[in-house]
């Protein structure tokens, strides 16, 4: 179940990295066009760069065309790097053995087995979401401090100047996104509990 769980955090958390359509919207949302003074194409046309360098293992240089990117800022972005190619590997290698186990639970008939994880999983991300809507500043920042090592991520806008195309309400988007992606994988899992046992 744990191994399934895992699968289930990071499958959420890829989708949420390659929702390059919410980032597309945002751009509009938040008037990034005007922030940046640069046209939606070609804020984009830096976004991928800058997603191709975050989780493609063969591209080792950080170069956007329109935002330079500091010694520190390279840093951070290289810590980044090294937490979505961990999250990619996570998720390779637990996606066919929490396939394997959902097959063996069906076949067995005992997918009533997820209804007690199904309901604890879905709790963790309701509080997270609270304690955001509190104070998703606090939130941001002791996200932060949890996963980084120092304080490369503090980016002055004078020498990276990307930081204010991806303003801190984008961030807000992507982990509403995350928990709501990972909620309905939990709920997928729960209804099927559910209807095992209707059925049994």
């Amino acid at each position: 179940m744990t191994v399934l769980m895992l699968a289930l955090i990071t499958l959420s958390i890829t989708l949420t990295i390659n929702a390059v359509w919410l980032y597309r919207l945002d751009i509009h949302w938040l008037g990034i066009t005007h922030l940046v003074q640069m046209s939606p194409n070609r804020i984009m046309h830096n976004y991928y760069q800058m997603l191709g360098y975050l989780e493609l293992p063969w591209v080792t240089n950080l170069s956007m065309s329109d935002f330079p990117t500091s010694y520190t800022g390279m840093i951070h972005f290289e810590d980044v790097k090294r937490l979505f190619l961990l999250n990619n590997v996570v998720l390779l290698v637990t996606v066919i053995p929490s396939g394997l186990y959902l097959r063996q639970l069906h076949q067995r008939a005992e997918q009533w087995r997820l209804l007690r994880s199904a309901q604890i999983a879905a709790v963790v991300p309701l509080v997270l979401a609270a304690m955001m809507a509190v104070n998703f500043n606090g939130f941001f920042v002791a996200f932060h401090k949890v996963l980084f090592r120092n304080n490369d991520w503090l980016f002055d806008p004078d020498l990276d100047p990307i930081i204010t195309a991806l303003p801190d309400t984008f961030f807000l988007h992507c982990f509403i996104l995350a928990f709501a992606l990972f909620e309905i994988g939990v709920g997928i899992l729960y209804w099927r509990g559910k209807r095992a046992i209707k059925n049994a």
